[in-house]
């Protein structure tokens, strides 16, 4: 086969051109604007927001998240540690905590309070020690203590840990908040 015919059929092998629908065979347009939350990858592994998106006891969170407008900066390559309330955790609030942390007037005080949830690195449950200190994204720190055993960070448990695309998320039964 000559060096052209090779190229051909190796170009054509790439699929150089536009992407094709194989059921209406029409090009498929390409995606524009929007951040890294945009991006459809039913086959990966997901990152800390799919990871939140995908647990019923995290609706309270995805909707903190959302209003805060922090889904983009979650959905990026990170690494991150998240330490993420569940439902549970919002409800233990005072009542019309959250109510009112989710008013758009409120957005800056949401970001600082989601953002002391989020550390920039992939900290493991067996890297945790009793005393450590832990700069958190919204400039405050965090501090862990042992209880029977086991990492509590500001006295919230660490009740489940799942492992993401950009990084750990750490279920927690308390939401943190900076002090």
């Amino acid at each position: 086969m000559s060096t052209a015919m090779m190229g051909l059929a190796l170009l054509m092998a790439c699929g150089s051109g536009p992407a094709t629908d194989p059921v209406t065979s029409t090009a498929t347009p390409p995606v524009t604007g929007g951040g890294q939350s945009t991006v459809v990858d039913e086959e990966s592994q997901k990152n800390v927001v799919g990871i939140a998106v995908g647990s019923a006891d995290h609706s309270t969170l995805v909707a903190a998240v959302k209003a805060a407008e922090l889904v983009d900066a979650l959905s990026n390559a990170g690494p991150f540690t998240v330490f993420a309330p569940t439902n549970a955790a919002f409800e233990a609030l005072p009542a019309g905590t959250v109510e009112g942390l989710l008013k758009p007037e409120k957005k800056a005080e949401l970001q600082t309070i989601l953002q002391y949830h989020v550390y920039v690195g992939v900290l493991k449950t067996d890297q945790l020690r009793e005393g450590q200190s832990i700069d958190m994204v919204d400039g405050g720190k965090v501090k862990v203590t042992m209880q029977d055993g086991a990492p509590t960070i500001n006295g919230a448990k660490i009740i489940a840990s799942v492992p993401a695309s950009n990084g750990i998320v750490h279920v927690v039964d308390k939401v943190l908040l900076p002090g």
